[in-house]
């Protein structure tokens, strides 16, 4: 692997974005990485402070939408276009990563031949790090696409994690036609269910700023079932007949995801794709 493309979506985020720049220059920024700080036509000051980080590190990009395209997909898609590297780690402008942790999931993803790496934890805070309100924590190891359509709590949600440029390709890029924080998931989705091997890393975290209502948050609370049903279409010969028929009943469609936790939706058994197959066979035995 080259080095890392660190790609930064930034909106209205004049009061965090310099913390989470330097959490990346805070021992995981290494020889051959870049930062892309791509604002999304900001109406407060986020275009000055990205400015005056790229006045304190040079090999940060800046990068800048003409008109608020409105999600952070759009934001990462113009970052990943931009970046010189195959490996990509997206970071929100206003999350934190631990000192040191980025590389070692380099290392975690490399060794276990993966197309897409997450940390173990996500730790939640208000105002500052110190103040951790609660955590999700993933099972470590391989993470299937059968487990990310079996809860929320996952790392696709977040959209806080390192990939390969190719698994991006294989994906059609970043989701930027579903509305709200969904798309994040469904890139998630898109990666795993066109074969991308993801893994968790054990031990490790980044912390993830709460307090507010997220996009993420604000799109729970909301109908997102039939905006995740377009996400799955492309999908549905993997998935078992009876449950493409809840999904599309009166009764699941608008209310399949909310629920998603109690009522999986469950793939077929041929639905693991060839490819993957091949590189589950080839990959070494993950880590525990």
């Amino acid at each position: 692997m080259n080095g890392i493309s660190f790609v930064m979506p930034a909106f209205n985020c004049e009061s965090t974005i310099k913390e989470a720049v330097e959490s990346i220059y805070d021992s995981n920024f290494e020889q051959g990485d870049e930062v892309i700080i791509i604002d999304d036509a900001s109406t407060d000051a986020t275009i000055e402070v990205i400015r005056s980080l790229r006045g304190m590190y040079p090999s940060v990009k800046v990068l800048r939408h003409n008109y608020n395209k409105g999600s952070a997909a759009a934001g990462r898609n113009t970052g990943i276009d931009a970046a010189v590297n195959d490996l990509i780690f997206c970071l929100d402008a206003d999350n934190i990563l631990e000192p040191g942790s980025v590389h070692k999931l380099r290392k975690y993803m490399s060794d276990n031949k993966a197309d897409a790496a997450s940390f173990g934890e996500i730790r939640f805070f208000i105002e500052s790090r110190e103040k951790v309100t609660h955590s999700w924590i993933f099972k470590s190891g391989l993470f299937s696409l059968q487990d990310a359509l079996s809860q929320v709590k996952w790392p696709g949600p977040s959209g806080n994690y390192m990939f390969t440029r190719q698994s991006w390709i294989e994906a059609c890029r970043q989701h930027e036609f579903v509305g709200g924080g969904i798309d994040s998931w469904a890139f998630g989705i898109r990666q795993l269910a066109t074969g991308a091997l993801m893994v968790i890393m054990p031990g490790t975290g980044y912390f993830h700023r709460y307090g507010y209502e997220s996009t993420w948050v604000k799109n729970l609370k909301n109908n997102t079932s039939i905006q995740a049903l377009q996400v799955l279409m492309p999908f549905l010969h993997m998935i078992r007949e009876e449950d493409v028929e809840y999904l599309f009943s009166a009764k699941g469609r608008y209310t399949w995801f909310d629920h998603i936790g109690e009522k999986p939706v469950r793939l077929k058994a041929t639905a693991c794709r060839p490819n993957l197959l091949s590189k589950l066979f080839d990959s070494i035995k993950i880590a525990h």
